[in-house]
């Protein structure tokens, strides 16, 4: 897994704004605010999938160091994205044009922030807060019948959330971030 991992690490990682572009069509296209394109749900499923490469990869095995550099270089730039209310949006680098809040993201990034205090890589002090935060924002995100909304539906790219939009994917990334929330307490 290791050697497909940096082939794509390699293509699709930008080292300046430590963020995963989703493919290389993205490599030149800008937000309407001038940014690089950013998908919220793409790179929360990168740190989702790095929480899951980090709990079982050995903690002597010689490739992990890079796997963690990796993970707290993408949660540093994520935990500085979140917004005042808690949340991520469809677009990390333009939350103007997606100003409603998304979801699927904002539960995959809850999930690796919580992750990455509860195994000692991320600073409790530092991302606690983050990581409460995102919390507190999803679980109000949650109608009364147990309906997760502000998912964005399936696509390619980032794209206008709304309140009750929900996909599985996203109640799957919340009941992670809200296991890794469990294992906090």
């Amino acid at each position: 897994f290791d050697r497909e991992y940096r082939l794509t690490y390699d293509l699709l990682y930008d080292q300046d704004e430590h963020l995963f572009f989703r493919d290389y069509r993205y490599f030149s296209q800008k937000e309407k605010n001038g940014e690089k394109i950013f998908w919220g749900r793409g790179n929360g499923w990168v740190l989702g999938g790095l929480v899951k490469i980090l709990k079982e990869l050995p903690e002597h095995a010689h490739i992990r160091d890079f796997y963690e550099v990796l993970f707290k270089e993408m949660c540093e730039k994520v935990a500085s994205l979140q917004d005042k209310d808690g949340y991520w949006h469809a677009s990390l680098l333009d939350p103007a044009s997606y100003p409603n809040p998304e979801t699927s993201s904002s539960g995959f990034f809850v999930y690796a922030l919580a992750y990455g205090i509860n195994s000692g890589l991320l600073g409790r002090e530092q991302y606690l807060p983050v990581v409460e935060k995102g919390w507190a924002a999803l679980q109000n995100a949650v109608f009364p019948d147990g309906k997760l909304g502000w998912v964005q539906p399936v696509g390619v790219d980032p794209q206008v959330t709304e309140k009750e939009m929900t996909e599985v994917y996203g109640v799957g990334a919340f009941l992670l971030a809200g296991a890794e929330i469990y294992r906090m307490e």
